[in-house]
C-alpha cells in the first residue's frame, strides 16, 4: 500500500508540475513576470520534491514508470487547463468574400466586439478586411457569428503580446 501512495504521489505531483508550468510559459509569453515568477517558485518546488522521492529508490523501475506517466498527463492536462483559462487576447482578421461590412459590423459592435474596418485589395478585387480584437474565451462566440454571417470569409487569429487600449466590452446575449 505504501509503495502504492508513492507511485501515486510521484505521479500527481508530475501532472501538476507541468501543468504548473505550462501555464507559467503562457503567461511569461505574454508579459505576464511576476505571475509567472510566482507560478515558477511553485512549479520548481513541486517537480525537486517528485523527482527526490523517484532518486531515492532509482532501483524501482515503478517510480520512473510513474514520473513518466506523470510528466505524458501533465502536458495534457496542461493544454486543457490553457484552454479552459482562455488568458489573454486574441485578433481575428476576417477578409470578406464579397460586399460591404456595414451590417456585419454593426451586429458586432451592438454585441460589443471592438471592430476596425480597412479596405483592401484581393485576387478578385476589392475586399473590406476587418480587425476584431477579442478576449480568448469570447472568441468561441465571435467566429460563431462570423461563420453564420459570413460562411465565405477568409478568417485568421493571431495572438498580440501586448495590449494597450481597445473595446473589450464583449456582452453575452446581446
Amino acid at each position: 500500500m505504501e509503495a502504492l501512495l508513492g507511485y501515486l504521489f510521484i505521479f500527481c505531483a508530475r501532472v501538476c508540475d507541468v501543468s504548473l508550468g505550462t501555464v507559467r510559459m503562457l503567461m511569461t509569453m505574454r508579459g505576464q513576470r511576476v505571475q509567472a515568477a510566482i507560478i515558477g517558485f511553485f512549479e520548481v518546488l513541486i517537480f525537486i520534491t517528485a523527482l527526490g522521492q523517484v532518486m531515492l529508490h532509482l532501483d524501482n523501475w515503478a517510480n520512473l514508470v510513474a514520473y513518466a506517466l506523470g510528466f505524458a498527463t501533465g502536458t495534457l492536462t496542461g493544454a486543457l487547463l490553457e484552454e479552459k483559462l482562455a488568458l489573454g487576447f486574441l485578433t481575428v482578421q476576417v477578409v470578406l468574400a464579397h460586399g460591404e461590412a456595414g451590417q456585419l459590423v454593426d451586429e458586432l459592435r451592438q454585441k460589443g466586439f471592438g471592430v476596425t474596418v480597412v479596405d483592401g485589395e484581393g485576387r478578385d478585387g476589392p475586399r473590406q478586411i476587418l480587425f476584431v480584437s477579442v478576449r480568448r474565451r469570447h472568441v468561441g462566440a465571435l467566429l460563431k457569428l462570423l461563420r453564420e454571417r459570413e460562411p465565405e470569409a477568409f478568417v485568421t487569429t493571431f495572438e498580440p503580446r501586448r495590449v494597450l487600449g481597445g473595446v473589450f466590452a464583449y456582452r453575452k446575449g446581446k
